[in-house]
C-alpha cells in the first residue's frame, strides 16, 4: 500500500513563497499521475496542480495558481514538490497530496480518479 507523507507547509505573508513535498513510500502504478489539492475552511477540496510522473512529465494547473504554482516530480526521491510563489490570503488552506493510477486528462482534478491521499499540510497566508 502507497502512503503518502506531506511537509512544508507553515505561515507566511503575501507575496511570498513555500515549498510543499509529498513523498511517496514507493513508485508504483498507483503513483503514475499526482496531484495537489487544497481545502479551505468551509469549503469544498478543489485541485490545484497536478501531473503525469512518467518519462514525459505533463503539469496541469487551476487557473487560479496558473503561472504561481509549479508542481515538480523527482522520481529519484519518490517525492513531488509543489513551489508556491506570490501567496495571497485566498491561498490559505489545508493542502493535501493524492495519486492516481490514471487520470481523465478532460478532468483532472477529479477526486475520485485519486486513489490515495495523504494527511495534509496547513498553510497560511496573512495580509
Amino acid at each position: 500500500q502507497v502512503q503518502l507523507v506531506e511537509s512544508g507547509g507553515g505561515s507566511v505573508q503575501a507575496g511570498g513563497s513555500l515549498k510543499l513535498s509529498c513523498v511517496r513510500s514507493a513508485n508504483s502504478y498507483l503513483t503514475n499521475y499526482m496531484a495537489w489539492f487544497r481545502q479551505a475552511p468551509g469549503k469544498e477540496r478543489e485541485g490545484r496542480a497536478a501531473i503525469y510522473t512518467g518519462p514525459t512529465p505533463s503539469p496541469y494547473y487551476s487557473d487560479s495558481v496558473q503561472g504561481r504554482f509549479t508542481i515538480v516530480p523527482d522520481n529519484g526521491k519518490n517525492t513531488v514538490y509543489l513551489q508556491m510563489d506570490s501567496l495571497q490570503p485566498e491561498d490559505t488552506a489545508m493542502y493535501f497530496c493524492a495519486s492516481a493510477p490514471w487520470i481523465d486528462r478532460d478532468n483532472w482534478f477529479r477526486s475520485e480518479q485519486y486513489k490515495v491521499w495523504g494527511q495534509g499540510t496547513q498553510v497560511t497566508v496573512s495580509s
